[in-house]
């Protein structure tokens, strides 16, 4: 295979991996980038298992592509490794690898692009990392740790996992950002607004909206608490959280979940868990939101925050890193994840009129200054460094008086 260096002027063949078609923040991003890309004038393909064979869950301006995905069990450690061979097994199909940058959005598609270049089927690839998880399976965790090690470039989304990256890989990654795209979210209603919100039986409100399924790293439990502390003054209050197609399983923080609305006995129909929800339904669904409940644990960068400020509606999110990096003191009602009270704090505060419209200003500003060309231009400069040979090495991160910590240290 001989390695070259495209002249500048040659629109780049961009292949990008996914770990699946559904509505997860880094199959968003991948989409998005990919859109992006495409208006730059790239060939772009985003590519991901389909296990459903329905494609993805929104139409795109760049390619497509759904790889072929073969039955799995309930062991995440097996899903993964027989997704990676799904993967692996598409590209070997030499008619499949006319690209010129491969890039990996998760560990499941960094895993095959590992194994190719391995084999020799291509030179190199690069590698966005959101987030690292922790997994009580040890295999999981070296699957993780090798689709970031034996990646060519990195790339994350904010300074939080750049920091991340250093001090347990010894790695530099390059922060890309993410955007918004403020034609599809905005405060101006489309028409569905009244058929969802009877479809989903919602009230006179306040209504505050959780963006991502039951989880862990969501911190649906403390939510749901905190919830009906507001409820309990709110009576009619509801809680709607959207979405929750994952690959990895939930069961136990659902249970946990289950087990508290039973627990707090709030009145029916004062909680209502959607399920994934068809694309076209999300922007109505933030406009008939009063908040954006958010006081996750973990994020690579909280995309959903920024759909919810270019809709126009007000975010109470967790004072932590990565949010701390693009949202300021008086941008989001502000929590301690750890603490109820808190969470509870930041719900009421967002009711209050003059805090309602300070939030909403402000959100409107931080939305229109993440925009998806900025973020697919930062992409560029990777890419070439990607494809120089001179150039083939993976960067070390900028030296440190300490060693890397072994990464499985990392959010335990």
């Amino acid at each position: 295979m001989t390695a070259h260096v495209l002249p500048p002027d040659r629109p780049l063949r961009i292949a990008i991996l996914a770990h699946s078609t559904n509505p997860r923040g880094g199959v968003v991003h991948a989409l998005e980038l990919g859109d992006a890309l495409a208006r730059l004038g790239h060939q772009v393909v985003v590519h991901a298992p389909d296990t459903k064979g329905t494609g993805f869950f929104r139409p795109a301006q760049c390619g497509t592509r759904s790889v072929a995905a073969s039955p799995v069990g309930a062991d995440m450690t097996d899903m993964v490794r027989i997704r990676v061979a799904d993967y692996v097994r598409h590209f070997e199909d030499p008619a499949h690898r006319a690209f010129d940058v491969f890039h990996a959005q998760d560990g499941i598609s960094g895993n095959a692009l590992a194994t190719l270049k391995e084999r020799g089927l291509i030179r190199a690839f690069a590698r966005t990392v959101h987030h690292v998880d922790a997994f009580a399976d040890r295999a999981l965790m070296e699957l993780q740790t090798r689709a970031m090690t034996h990646a060519d470039r990195l790339l994350v989304v904010s300074r939080t996992w750049q920091e991340e990256l250093s001090a347990r890989l010894g790695r530099r990654a390059d922060i890309v950002g993410n955007g918004v795209d403020t034609r599809r979210f905005s405060p101006t209603p489309d028409g569905r607004e009244d058929a969802l919100r009877a479809r989903l039986g919602l009230g006179a409100g306040p209504v505050f909206l959780a963006v991502g399924g039951i989880e862990g790293r969501k911190n649906s439990v403390r939510l749901l608490e905190a919830f009906a502390r507001v409820q309990a003054r709110r009576p009619t209050a509801q809680l709607v959280i959207a979405g929750g197609a994952s690959l990895l399983d939930h069961h136990t923080v659902q249970q946990a979940f289950d087990l508290a609305l039973a627990r707090l006995a709030l009145p029916e129909g004062a909680v209502i868990c959607t399920g994934p929800l068809v694309q076209d339904d999300m922007p109505a669904l933030y406009r008939l939101a009063d908040t954006l409940a958010f006081p996750s644990l973990k994020e690579g960068f909280g995309l959903v925050v920024l759909e919810a400020m270019a809709s126009g509606v007000p975010v109470a999110t967790a004072r932590i890193a990565p949010f701390t990096e693009y949202l300021g003191a008086e941008d989001v009602a502000w929590c301690d994840p750890l603490d109820v009270a808190s969470i509870a704090a930041a719900l009421d505060a967002t009711l209050d009129a003059a805090t309602r419209a300070r939030l909403v200003e402000n959100g409107a500003r931080i939305a229109a200054r993440h925009d998806w060309d900025s973020t697919a231009q930062a992409h560029l400069s990777t890419y070439a460094r990607l494809l120089d040979p001179a150039q083939a090495t993976p960067a070390e991160a900028e030296p440190t008086e300490t060693e890397p910590a072994p990464l499985e240290a990392t959010h335990a």
